[in-house]
């Protein structure tokens, strides 16, 4: 939520990696590197895609809502991803083609199986 939003470095690998039609996959807070990834043609990576992340109600109730810098749910429905949040603390993931993404901690398991499903695909 801090350090991956506008990390140049990390910025690059994400857009090299989807100009190279690698997958990409982040769980509960790690979308955060998504609200300025951008592809080849500098459109966001989740513009119109769906995707999930730490909720604003899970947020909320771990008390957190003010100490991060952004509500990650609403900045990126802000962005034009088509959020999809399931129930709080319980697994939930989302794919969009190569782009994978976890709700919670929970949702480990089921995303790294989405990135196996899309790894085996390429």
């Amino acid at each position: 939520m801090f350090d991956f939003p506008g990390n140049a470095e990390l910025m690059r690998l994400l857009r090299d990696f989807d100009a190279a039609g690698k997958p990409i996959a982040a769980v509960c807070h790690a979308p955060a590197a998504f609200v300025t990834a951008v592809d080849s043609a500098g459109v966001l990576l989740v513009r119109g895609k769906p995707v999930t992340g730490f909720t604003d109600s899970e947020e909320r109730a771990v008390k957190l809502e003010n100490q991060v810098p952004f509500l990650l749910e609403t900045r990126l429905r802000e962005l034009g991803a088509q959020f999809k949040g399931g129930p709080d603390f319980q697994p939930h993931t989302q794919r969009a083609g190569r782009l994978i993404a976890g709700q919670n901690p929970a949702s480990s398991d089921p995303a790294a199986r989405l990135l196996l499903e899309a790894l085996s695909e390429n």
